[in-house]
């Protein structure tokens, strides 16, 4: 049985306009960049770093200002075999009740077994009984979040050797089976491109991209010929690439630049808003350019008739 979809997303739940809105992540560190960066239409903050009830005052002064604000969360779990803790849960939804946020965040991953923590996002094998799973859990949290959840898929180092889906195949059936957003990391595409050998076109053909809520876009850097997923370097041409791809399949609703560390000067910052505005608008562009094309050829076949 497949569940009921969710109304889709659009680029107007995040406050922006069409094709896309850009965001960035808000974090302490450049909070007062973050609010002066020209032409950012929402932010993500990590749901476990706020309170609803004690908002940063950047956060407060975004929020006046009507800009979109989502959290994102980081341990769920909800790739681990036991159910969401009901109390983190309760917690992400008071979060994003009180950002007014459109929708949440989190991770195709598991953080903790047996009561110990990882302190990492950890891969989940994807396998038909994993994938039941996953399932249950992204219902269970969906019954106690007040508004959509999206999954991102993951960036790993490891993976595990008796995998029964590609990865795009076990994400659209987790969207077939309970209706959840996706979160489509494209830097992670990338990681698993290069660590894993992944065939990117058929994990984006895979995937169900009228599905995808928002994107992150970040950077990372290669070391001993493994691709790791910083967060505290530049966006590189071959993160871009990935995004260029997925949008000539499907502009999607919004896209996020991400940054946790290395934080650079603001004109760094926007220069690289600028290349996802840049990669977006050429997308759009494309598709325009098609469109009209395909009705001047539908006209003139009518017209022959």
């Amino acid at each position: 049985m497949s569940a009921a979809k969710a109304a889709p997303v659009t680029a107007a739940a995040f406050g922006g306009g069409t094709p896309a809105a850009v965001g960035i992540g808000w974090r302490p560190e450049i909070d007062l960049t973050v609010e002066r960066l020209a032409g950012v239409d929402f932010v993500e903050v990590i749901a476990e770093n706020v309170c609803a009830g004690h908002l940063p005052e950047s956060l407060r002064a975004l929020r006046e200002r009507g800009t979109t604000v989502v959290p994102h969360g980081v341990s769920l779990g909800l790739g681990g075999a036991d159910r969401p803790d009901p109390a983190r849960l309760a917690r992400l939804a008071e979060v994003a009740e009180g950002l007014g946020a459109p929708l949440v965040s989190e991770h195709l991953a598991f953080v903790r077994a047996g009561g110990m923590e990882a302190g990492h996002l950890l891969p989940v094998p994807r396998t038909r009984d994993a994938l039941r799973v996953v399932a249950e859990n992204i219902r269970v949290a969906q019954d106690l979040l007040p508004v959509p959840l999206a999954l991102e898929n993951p960036a790993t180092l490891i993976t595990w050797p008796d995998n029964e889906l590609t990865e795009g195949e076990f994400l659209a059936e987790l969207v077939e089976r309970t209706g959840v957003a996706l979160l489509v990391d494209v830097a992670n595409l990338h990681t698993e491109r290069v660590n894993h050998r992944i065939d990117l076109a058929a994990t984006l053909n895979a995937l169900p991209l009228e599905a995808v809520a928002y994107v992150h876009v970040a950077g990372g850097l290669m070391r001993d010929g493994v691709w790791h997923d910083t967060h505290a370097h530049p966006v590189t041409a071959e993160v871009l690439d990935v995004l260029a791809l997925l949008c000539e399949r499907h502009v999607p609703p919004a896209i996020l630049l991400e940054r946790d560390a290395n934080y650079p000067p603001t004109d760094e910052l926007e220069a690289e808003l600028a290349a996802i505005r840049d990669v977006v608008d050429r997308a759009e562009t494309r598709t325009r350019v098609a469109q009209r094309v395909g009705d001047s050829a539908a006209s003139r076949v009518e017209s022959a008739a």
